[in-house]
């Protein structure tokens, strides 16, 4: 990578670190009708005429009894509600029917929407219970998301070490080849999460998601920068990757230990999500590669999906909002990502073969 290109890429990432706009707290977190029904809720442990078991903690969230994990084992706290959800749930429901009946539209509550509760039979040891789950639809393309990149990812490396040609020393000509590897396993990382989060939306399963969200975002803006700017040398590799690493890892801690925080989570991704798509767009305006058109249609995609990401709306029903969509939206692009990064590998393949003869 030239000096020129380095410049830019430096000026590049100092302007991306502007992007990240103001945070905001959830509307309905805020509501005092909403606040005054949890606090009742965590004293009394009902809303209204429904109570619920086990609803031991203090006003600060800290069980009475000890930690969850000692009160509970986990498949429990799997296949049931806890108290705290269940407070969170019936006193948003019941706000919500308020809000209705008085004409006013749906809010978010601590970062999502208000979503129905979907129950589904589960056997478990030959006892037969019901498995909660609170957006469906999200679970299901997340499922669809994680089949279409582990069978991206096979048909991948099924080409590069059964059909291409490979080096003297068995290795690929392919130079990104272990990128995309990794690139496979966050992917297939973060669609497994998002559908384990979207069934049992606790404070593990929203770590595990939002950690492996940002991981797979950040590497995918390492790996598009490397890409576009055709980085072969492993010190300018090194060079590029570094600093992203640490900002990624740095968020990722701030999340799990400091405050976990939707907003921005979502922001920070899709600032890089964004930064991405310009990348992408510019390389595919100049480059001379055969398959330029698949960028394209790539990136109309990711554009469409990012505006259902921005102009957010309440859930049809109760069941899909545009987050859901959001997930529809990734399962082609998914599919779109792979195919490219086939015609990519053969192409280079082709490049780097005639460079030798």
């Amino acid at each position: 990578m030239n000096q020129i290109a380095r410049s830019h890429l430096i000026m590049f990432l100092f302007a991306l670190s502007f992007l990240v706009p103001s945070l905001e707290a959830s509307e309905g977190d805020a509501d005092p009708i909403y606040k005054t029904c949890l606090e009742d809720c965590e004293k009394s442990g009902c809303v209204g005429e429904m109570c619920f078991q086990h609803c031991k903690f203090s006003s600060d969230g800290k069980p009475i009894d000890g930690p969850w994990y000692l009160q509970e084992p986990l498949y429990q706290k799997w296949k049931q509600w806890d108290c705290r959800s269940d407070c969170r749930y019936h006193c948003m429901i019941a706000r919500e029917e308020q809000r209705w009946k008085l004409g006013g539209k749906p809010i978010k509550y601590h970062g999502k929407w208000p979503f129905q509760r979907v129950y589904a039979i589960q056997v478990n040891r030959g006892e037969i219970c019901l498995l909660v789950v609170l957006e469906p639809a999200a679970v299901a393309f997340s499922a669809i998301s994680l089949a279409i990149q582990f069978h991206g990812w096979l048909s991948f490396f099924i080409l590069l070490n059964y059909k291409l040609p490979l080096r003297p020393d068995k290795k690929t000509y392919y130079e990104y080849t272990g990128l995309f590897h990794i690139y496979a396993i966050l992917a297939m990382n973060f669609w497994f999460w998002s559908a384990v989060c979207h069934t049992r939306d606790v404070e593990l399963t929203e770590k595990l998601d939002y950690s492996s969200a940002i991981a797979l975002v950040g590497f995918s803006f390492i790996l598009t920068i490397l890409r576009t700017f055709d980085v072969r040398d492993e010190a300018s590799r090194v060079m590029v990757a570094a600093p992203l690493i640490a900002f990624v890892m740095t968020h990722i801690l701030y999340l799990n230990f400091y405050k976990l925080d939707y907003g921005l989570n979502t922001k920070v991704c899709m600032a890089m999500g964004v930064a991405n798509l310009l990348i992408w767009g510019v390389w595919a305006g100049i480059t001379s590669h055969p398959s330029r058109w698949k960028v394209w249609l790539f990136n109309v995609g990711g554009t469409i999906a990012l505006l259902l990401e921005i102009y957010d709306f309440p859930p049809y029903k109760g069941f899909i909002d545009a987050h859901a969509l959001w997930h529809a939206a990734n399962i082609p692009l998914a599919y779109i990502c792979w195919s490219f990064v086939r015609d990519d590998a053969e192409f280079r393949t082709s490049t780097l073969l005639k460079k030798t003869i």
